[in-house]
């Protein structure tokens, strides 16, 4: 529908005219229309017809909305046709009455002129007035030839397999189990709420017809709509949540106009009229305050009263400022439900351009700093630096790549809906997802460097949410085995985590037997440095070397956040260096070694550097010589050369106490 349409005449005949807005409308002739966009209504069933049209600008132009539809016209009695529906979630209510001594002409010229303004070719006069209470209503409604249907019933169910149906159109559509149809007792004689059947259709025959006029769930008619691609007057209305309340008074309005295009036509028995138990509406609690706040705007309780009414609210004072606003059931299907929405209805009607913009008076406070964001971002920018790559995987693992790690799957936390039917449970490690990068970047680079900065998530003893806890996990990889590389590692480790040093641990089952260490800052494990067991890269086919380390770096920010950095002075004296090789087993740490020659030389050590090591003849086998360069300096004067003696022979003397040889 490409808008709603409406003359003069049926504004003026919904509308009593009080002011001179109003007024105006009548002056401006008969050769206007009013259109309005479609994508403005979408959540409006009831401006889909021109009696909530004149309720809107009724409202707007202070009139009074006049009701077209009587009540007391509708028959009492039994009624002649039942209904029975399958589904009241697809069919809340069906409501139909049977006429007889119906004879089937032209409509009226007024009748017909109206429809064409409306953008709807007139048929006959029965249709015509279906159309008319669709376009006025907005009720959809239909009329069966009585006498073409099957049984005395009418069935509101769901289509069966293999079911066909043809339409008014003259098409022939294949129905799916999951379309609602209108049947008989021989079957479909109708699309639910789209388009009705050719073989019942009102024609120049027909004496007796059921009038239908039904209610139903929009999703349900939009998809059927959609399969059969069959978009109808009828079916852009139901779409929308047409009021349920809305289909007996369709059938009233139509005893009034049928009396008038079809003289003589009349009623037989009562209104059919099956319906659902709808949930009552609750009422809506809104404080005069919450509105003037969320405009913007000063807006009395009597004016918001006021425009409420004039839109079909009912209101009542429950306390001072305080207005319960009961919706009314054209606004009660998927419109208004909250307080928020009553205040949307009173800025438009108040007049947005009547409200002076104002930015929000709120407070500009600073967000409290966040320490573990500042030191990631460090770290992250420190091992750039160093020549890495970052990489992100997925918090997920499979069962395969957890065990390659020494971890069960029962140990992590099972995904409900995994994204991928391997990905069941969350990652308790990095370096599963780290290897992937390793075998999948192989094919393309000899070399390379990568870290990753995420969550290992672990589950809780007590079954309460799972503790998340950030890592850092890091790798090298070279294709040529280059020994080297575990030592570039550690080098990267001293620079992002200067005050750590290695400790030797016990390799675990996916480490190499002789080269794995602990990380360790102020005595305290923070993570592992280890080169990969080369038979997992030999599984992958992969013949070069991979080192990683892996950080908890939530505790290594805790640690670095209690570092406390000194200023140590440059030295002003000048100092003097001498060398010393210290022949110790092949399998002792160097670091060991070093530190009991700094600590030997006391505070009188100004720097310490590795020169070489050397193992072969004359060294006995599974030893190795060992060599520094110790700088010495007073901080307050010139070293003699007695002094400078005797801190040397005191580093000696101590180093062959603890049993090293030493080369001088």
């Amino acid at each position: 529908m490409p808008g709603l349409r409406a003359e003069p005449a049926e504004l003026q005949r919904l509308i009593t005219m009080k002011t001179a807005e109003c007024e105006g409308i009548h002056a401006a002739g008969g050769d206007w229309i009013i259109e309005i966009d479609n994508k403005s209504l979408t959540h409006r069933p009831d401006l889909w017809g021109h009696y909530g049209m004149a309720r809107e600008v009724a409202a707007f132009a202070g009139g009074v909305l006049k009701d077209p539809v009587r009540l007391d016209l509708l028959p009492n009695g039994q009624p002649v046709v039942k209904v029975e529906i399958q589904d009241y979630s697809l069919c809340p209510r069906y409501s139909a009455l049977v006429f007889e001594d119906v004879k089937v002409n032209q409509s009226p010229l007024w009748l017909q002129d109206r429809l064409r303004n409306l953008g709807l070719n007139p048929i006959n006069n029965i249709v015509d007035v279906t159309n008319y209470i669709l376009a006025e209503l907005p009720q959809p409604m239909h009329a069966f030839d009585a006498d073409k249907l099957a049984g005395k019933t009418i069935f509101v169910r769901s289509a069966r397999g293999g079911e066909r149906l043809k339409a008014l159109n003259g098409e022939m559509y294949m129905l799916s189990e999951s379309d609602l149809v209108i049947a008989d007792s021989s079957g479909s004689v109708a699309l639910a709420g789209v388009i009705g059947g050719l073989d019942t259709a009102i024609s120049e025959t027909s004496t007796r017809i059921v009038l239908e006029s039904a209610n139903f769930n929009a999703a349900s008619i939009r998809l059927t709509s959609s399969r059969h691609k069959l978009r109808t007057d009828a079916s852009m209305r139901f779409e929308k949540s047409l009021d349920p309340e809305n289909t007996t008074r369709g059938l009233a309005r139509a005893m009034e106009l049928l009396r008038e295009v079809c003289p003589g036509i009349r009623a037989v028995g009562g209104v059919t009229d099956n319906r659902a138990a709808l949930p009552s509406v609750k009422p809506i609690v809104l404080p005069i305050e919450f509105v003037i706040r969320k405009l913007g705007e000063d807006v009395s309780e009597e004016r918001v009263s006021a425009i409420l009414g004039a839109l079909g609210f009912g209101t009542t004072e429950t306390a001072p400022g305080v207005l319960t606003v009961s919706v009314p059931s054209w606004r009660a299907t998927k419109d208004i439900s909250i307080k928020d929405d009553l205040v949307e209805e009173i800025g438009r009607m108040v007049g947005y351009e009547e409200i002076t913009p104002a930015a929000p008076l709120i407070r500009c406070v600073p967000p409290p700093s966040d320490p573990m964001r500042v030191y990631v971002r460090q770290v992250r920018s420190q091992l750039a630096a160093q020549g890495f790559t970052e990489v992100y995987n997925y918090s997920f693992v499979n069962e395969s790549d957890a065990e390659r790690f020494e971890a069960k799957i029962a140990d992590h936390v099972a995904v409900t809906n995994p994204i991928a039917s391997e990905l069941t449970h969350l990652r308790r490690s990095l370096l599963p997802g780290i290897f992937r990068n390793i075998i999948t970047n192989v094919r393309n680079y000899d070399e390379f460097r990568i870290f990753e900065i995420g969550g290992e998530i672990h589950p809780t003893p007590d079954g309460t949410l799972p503790g998340e806890i950030t890592h850092l996990a890091a790798a090298i990889y070279n294709a040529r085995r280059d020994a080297q590389e575990f030592f570039e590692l550690k080098r990267v480790i001293e620079c992002v985590f200067a005050p750590s040093r290695l400790v030797p641990a016990e390799s675990r089952n996916y480490e190499h037997p002789a080269r794995a260490a602990e990380i360790q800052w102020q005595s305290t494990a923070i993570g592992r440095i280890f080169e990969i067991h080369p038979s997992l890269l030999k599984e992958q086919g992969i013949e070069g070397r991979a080192v990683f380390f892996d950080v908890d770096l939530q505790l290594s920010q805790k640690l670095s956040a209690q570092c406390v950095k000194k200023y140590s002075p440059a030295r002003k004296y000048p100092t003097s260096d001498f060398d010393l090789s210290v022949v110790a087993t092949l399998k002792m740490p160097v670091d060991q070694i070093r530190e009991n020659l700094a600590r030997l030389a006391g505070s009188d050590l100004a720097t310490i550097d590795f020169v070489r090591q050397y193992d072969g003849p004359p060294l006995a086998p599974g030893q190795k010589s060992v060599s520094y360069r110790l700088k010495i300096g007073a901080l307050d004067h010139t070293l003699t050369a007695e002094e400078a003696s005797r801190i040397r022979n005191r580093v000696i003397d101590g180093m062959r106490d603890l049993g090293f040889e030493l080369r001088v």
